[in-house]
């Protein structure tokens, strides 16, 4: 039997995955240099939209696999956090408020009319994963969020530069989810890190964060497929 990693290397292990981190995809490499349409952000903003609006559930399912009563109510904050305590409020309501400031009605993007396949497959195999698999390795998948407070500040920066004609306030998704995320994710990574004790673990945690990677990568891919062939808006 193997041995279990050192807890730093099992971290470092985690992290080295940052490079298949979606950040460098070219899609939005193209995005944080202005190059995109309003049409290319409202594609963006509706596909992802998808994303956005399946997390509770994603964190739903975690909840219900997981039988540490600590962990639970740790997780029980995600949803509500994204769901919002009451009508109005939250992580989706903050993204369809993006969307409506790039010009899309909260009609079309709740109705999901510009979700293509692939964003649908890929997003559908994430909570299909969460619902399937150890809770641990649901979280395991979701630490994406320690390369993501990066990309958010640098998004916030860059589409005020190269898009004047977005309002700040519309941003308040990624301003809000900044500091929210640092908090989210060392939680996480300190979740994994604890209750994933064998080497098998540890391989499999590594594995879910590379799939993880994965979904987000094809996501944007299918997205980018949508603006230049036959799914543009």
């Amino acid at each position: 039997m193997t041995d279990p990693l050192p807890r730093e290397d099992f971290l470092a292990a985690l992290r080295a995955l940052s490079s298949r981190y979606w950040g460098t995809h070219p899609f939005h490499e193209r995005m944080h240099a202005g190059h995109l349409t309003r049409d290319e952000l409202g594609t963006w903003a509706a596909n992802r939209w998808y994303y956005q609006s399946v997390l509770p559930r994603k964190d739903a399912a975690i909840v219900s696999n997981c039988p540490v009563p600590e962990v639970r109510r740790l997780w029980l904050e995600r949803i509500v956090y994204h769901d919002g305590a009451v009508e109005g409020e939250g992580g989706r309501e903050d993204w369809l408020r993006l969307c409506e400031a790039l010009g899309l009605t909260r009609e079309e993007v709740l109705d999901e009319r510009h979700v293509v396949p692939g964003v649908r497959f890929a997003v559908d195999a994430y909570v299909w994963f969460a619902q399937t698999q150890p809770w641990v390795m649901a979280v395991a998948a979701g630490l994406t969020e320690m390369f993501s407070g990066h990309l958010m500040r640098r998004r916030v920066t860059d589409v005020l530069a190269h898009y004047p004609w977005i309002e700040p306030a519309a941003l308040t998704y990624f301003t809000t989810r900044v500091d929210a995320v640092s908090s989210e994710g060392k939680q996480a990574v300190d979740l994994v890190l604890a209750h994933c004790e064998t080497r098998a673990d540890q391989d499999s945690a590594v594995a879910a964060l590379a799939f993880k990677c994965d979904v987000l990568w094809s996501m944007l891919s299918a997205i980018d497929h949508a603006c230049h062939g036959a799914g543009k808006r």
